[in-house]
């Protein structure tokens, strides 16, 4: 199964360091955002036995209208993510309670933390990213130091208003058993608005202290949670020595998507 590994951190390159941006220099902008489900389902399909789909942020979204129907999932991971029920969108779930400060004025046409940049076309079709002077705030809500901050800010990938408005067409979780990782400093959708969903989902549900960003700041709580949705009854990471970043799983395949973008996809079984 999947070669073995699991990368629980988003697959972006570092960039080269600030000298570059002191210089002037910007980095190419990352690939947009886009709707992953139609992709992912496609994907889920062609995979032989047991998988573990695993969402954070809006790759929670994504796996949920993904693995509606797909026998072979059997088991949904919310790390800090959405999970939207028939006919609700990220946005109007992040707004349900309060806690997210992606914005502090609700009627800005752009939420104000946020950068709006024009793809053409319509007005509303934009790709949004974090400002580089909120990103520690509302990502990491403070717990990373300056210079992680700024390689992740810059290495951000960005989100879109379509994608943030489009309703979910299928809820995987009234079927699929959840299990659910709520950050208790979450500022980017509110950690009320995390319980809300959990709840909701029936999840089996673990609370930990850390920010919306948790795999930055507490990976080996990840892990642990994605190794119990597996089925593995092994000891924690800590006790065994194995890095936060990687996992050795056994008995399912293992999707790991974050921000809506499918990070590792190597099912092999053994």
């Amino acid at each position: 199964m999947l070669g073995g590994r699991l990368r629980l951190g988003p697959d972006r390159r570092e960039p080269p360091g600030p000298g570059l941006s002191r210089g002037g220099h910007r980095e190419p902008a990352a690939r947009p955002l886009r709707r992953r489900a139609d992709h992912l389902a496609a994907r889920l399909a062609a995979i032989e036995g047991p998988v573990v789909l695993v969402g954070h942020s809006y790759g929670g979204a994504v796996i949920t209208n993904a693995a509606a129907g797909n026998p072979n999932v059997e088991s949904l991971v919310y790390i800090a993510g959405f999970a939207p029920d028939k006919g609700e969108t990220a946005f109007q779930l992040a707004a349900k309670y309060p806690g997210s400060r992606v914005t502090d004025d609700p009627d800005a046409p752009v939420p104000t933390a946020l950068n709006a940049v024009p793809l053409g076309g319509e007005a509303t079709n934009v790709d949004l990213y974090l400002k580089p002077e909120k990103f520690g705030e509302v990502f990491l809500s403070d717990r990373l130091d300056a210079n992680r901050t700024r390689v992740l800010a810059a290495t951000q990938r960005p989100a879109t208003a379509a994608s943030g408005n489009e309703p979910t067409r299928a809820v995987a979780w009234k079927t699929i058993p959840s299990w659910y990782l709520v950050a208790t400093d979450d500022r980017t959708i509110g950690t009320d608005n995390l319980r809300f969903m959990a709840e909701r989902a029936k999840a089996t549900t673990v609370e930990v202290d850390a920010p919306h960003a948790v795999m930055e700041t507490n990976p080996a709580d990840v892990t642990e949670l994605i190794l119990r949705a597996a089925g593995d009854s092994r000891p924690s990471l800590a006790a065994t020595g194995t890095s936060g970043r990687t996992a050795v799983l056994g008995g399912a395949a293992v999707l790991a998507v974050a921000a809506g973008t499918l990070i590792t996809v190597r099912a092999r079984r053994t």
